[in-house]
Order: C-alpha cells, then sequence, then structure tokens
C-alpha cells in the first residue's frame, strides 16, 4: 500500500465531509475514490456520493467482521 492510498476510513471521513459540503454549499466537490482518484461531485450526483459512502462503510464493515474471531462456546 502506497502513501497516496487513503485507507476506508480516511476514505470517508473525506466522502462524508464532502457530501456535506456539497448539500450545504451547493458547489461542486472532490474527493479520492480507493484507486487514489480524484472524482467531483455536483449537486446533480449528490446521489452517486452518498452512494459511495455507503460502499465504503460496506467495506469497513466487512473488515471489521473479518478480523472478530468467532464466538466458540466451551462446555465443560
Amino acid at each position: 500500500m502506497s502513501n497516496l492510498t487513503l485507507t476506508a476510513a480516511q476514505r470517508l471521513v473525506e466522502a462524508e465531509a464532502a457530501y456535506h459540503a456539497l448539500l450545504t454549499g451547493g458547489q461542486p466537490v472532490e474527493c479520492r475514490d480507493s484507486n487514489g482518484e480524484s472524482v467531483r461531485y455536483t449537486p446533480a450526483n449528490a446521489s452517486r456520493l452518498k452512494a459511495y459512502i455507503a460502499e465504503i462503510k460496506a467495506e469497513i464493515a466487512g473488515i471489521q467482521s473479518q478480523l472478530r474471531r468467532p464466538i466458540r462456546p466451551i462446555w465443560g
């Protein structure tokens, strides 16, 4: 992973801040995707940014569930 690649948590913070700025300011915003590419969002495609935020949250949830070990009862 290069220094230019953002973690899922960093991408989520950036995307949520961009979404907030887009809704409150109405000006186009940019944020980086998982490939490190800059994506420009406008009020007309705010739903795409919201969907991107949902994808990042799902990615984080998947990572967290993989880190948790299943509960195994001990009988005895």
